[in-house]
């Protein structure tokens, strides 16, 4: 495990969004501090950071069987967003295939809104080129609209389509725009702890893995992993610097999820008693139209 180990927060939203979100959204209190107690998190610590979650309006209470918590609504398209930068946005982009340019301007009496564009926009894996000029490649650009929408953020800004026309050498210059050392720190530090674990199973491959082993093992790997696909912006492979680390860390993950994604979900379903074979035999309702109000959790930035 990493010596900084992850918040019981962040933890939380791990679960809810690789396990709880596929076995219908809701989980009582009692099994997810079980399921916790396996990630050593007591259950005042739980239960203090479901209170935070909830104030901040991703988690609503709910009683079934017993008390409980499921996602709000709202963050269906945030999860989803999630999905798409952690698990498939693992290729560089395309140099040919141009950048995506936000250029904005916030009043000096909305300073706070200012600071989350930065924020998001980073998180996003924009590089600042200049004051109030953000840049990442032009794939980018659906989620990039999607979460200025959400925050209520698109009137301050504009966004571009562009290519790059002079005068600085590009491979240059983005190394001014991004911070790949620190990028490639935090790459070295997950190959680092979960190369180790990577390598100790795969002698054991093809014998079935314990399902309470590979959720202790998948969650706090995951939950490690999912800010790197934020950091990193996914920057064509001819501009990137010599031997990124990037490209070992996401074997390292895509192996290790092969692995223990399953067997943890199976695990999951077991202690709870919930199932995706249930969840598959009813009517699914149609996704909420509206848009969340809300940043996105600490699954993503």
């Amino acid at each position: 495990m990493p010596e900084n180990a992850p918040r019981p927060s962040s933890l939380i939203h791990t679960i809810y969004g690789e396990f709880v979100r596929r076995l219908g959204g809701w989980i009582s209190i009692a099994d997810l501090i079980a399921l916790m107690a396996e990630l050593d998190v007591d259950a005042p610590a739980v239960r203090s950071a479901i209170s935070r979650l909830k104030k901040a309006g991703t988690l609503l209470q709910e009683r079934r069987a017993g008390t409980g918590y499921r996602l709000s609504p709202a963050m269906g398209p945030v999860f989803d967003e999630g999905d798409r930068r952690i698990f498939h946005s693992l290729a560089p982009a395309e140099l040919a295939d141009g950048w995506v340019v936000a250029v904005f301007s916030v009043p000096e009496s909305e300073r706070a809104s200012r600071h989350q564009l930065r924020s998001r926009l980073g998180w996003l894996g924009f590089g600042n080129a200049a004051p109030g000029v953000w840049l990442a490649p032009a794939r980018v650009l659906p989620d990039a609209r999607r979460l200025l929408e959400r925050l209520g953020l698109s009137a301050y800004v504009h966004l571009f389509l562009s290519e790059y026309a002079g005068f600085a050498e590009l491979r240059s210059a983005v190394g001014s725009w991004w911070d790949f050392p620190a990028i490639e720190a935090q790459y070295a530090e997950f190959t680092q702890v979960w190369g180790q674990v990577a390598a100790g199973l795969r002698p054991h491959a093809h014998a079935p893995i314990d399902p309470v082993e590979a959720f202790r093992a998948y969650v706090p790997m995951l939950t490690q992993w999912r800010r790197l696909p934020y950091l990193d912006p996914g920057l064509p492979a001819p501009l990137l610097p010599p031997e990124w680390n990037a490209v070992a860390a996401r074997a390292v993950f895509t192996e290790l999820h092969g692995l223990l994604a399953e067997p943890g979900l199976r695990h999951v379903e077991q202690l709870t008693g919930l199932s995706r074979r249930a969840l598959d035999a009813q009517p699914q309702p149609a996704p909420d139209p509206r848009p969340s109000a809300h940043p996105p959790p600490d699954r993503t930035p």
